[in-house]
């Protein structure tokens, strides 16, 4: 079979979620909104905004809520980039997936991603995989390590006989990048107007029988989300 072409369409939907509050990165995000806050010497969403245009990406949705105006003002219609780019207002947090349902003319397949990650990540075979699956949802993964900072036994429930025994284990795990290509036929599950995570969409399309592919990708991959990872993505960029 022969494969789709790595080259997305140019008018193809970029949806980056952007209105959280950031609330395990206060006090920096009291003032200012997590993608405004700066990894070397420009905001996260910038490089975010990057990555899209070197794709070959041009329509970019923001979704927006706290302190959406300053976001506004900075990236405006997005033409420094060679970017258009328009917003979506949410009145109330709608969590990752909900403000999709502010949209319309999102297209057969669409890119959704987080406001706030640094990634290598080329958007265009992540795009070209999802259209070979046939996916509903094709998710971005990376694989984490966590260290067990304890001895861990493993024992029968009824006897409580151990079986085994680890001193400090290491596991292993491929858990979401917060980088998507979403089918529209997503939308259906969906609530409109309603808080409505990634979680909640993924066990939604499993429960009906829909094909979520997984996309693993080894280059680099930052969460900004605590600030430990805030000050690593700048300890990064400053070597």
């Amino acid at each position: 079979m022969e494969k789709n072409p790595a080259t997305i369409p140019s008018d193809t939907r970029v949806v980056i979620m952007a209105g959280g509050q950031g609330a395990r990165l206060r006090p920096y995000t009291t003032v200012l909104p997590k993608p405004l806050l700066p990894v070397g010497d420009r905001p996260v969403l910038e490089h975010v905004l990057g990555r899209v245009a070197k794709a070959g990406l041009r329509r970019v949705t923001v979704s927006v809520g706290h302190l959406a105006e300053l976001i506004q003002a900075f990236f405006g219609d997005g033409s420094r980039w060679d970017l258009d780019i328009d917003y979506a207002i949410e009145d109330r947090p709608l969590n990752t997936m909900g403000p999709l349902t502010l949209l319309d003319d999102l297209g057969e397949n669409f890119f959704v991603m987080n406001g706030d990650i640094l990634s290598d990540l080329d958007l265009r075979d992540l795009w070209r995989e999802h259209l070979d699956s046939k996916a509903a949802l094709t998710v971005a993964t990376f694989r984490r390590e966590v260290k067990i900072d304890f001895g861990v036994l493993r024992y029968n429930g009824s006897d409580r006989h151990v079986r085994s025994f680890e001193e400090k284990p290491v596991l292993s795990y491929d858990v979401s990048m917060g980088i998507y290509v979403l089918n529209r036929r997503c939308l259906d599950f969906i609530l409109k107007g309603e808080p409505f995570g990634f979680d909640q969409l993924v066990l939604a399309l499993l429960a009906a029988q829909e094909r979520v592919h997984a996309h693993p990708h080894t280059g680099k991959w930052l969460d900004l989300g605590r600030p430990e990872d805030y000050d690593a993505a700048n300890a990064e960029f400053a070597r």
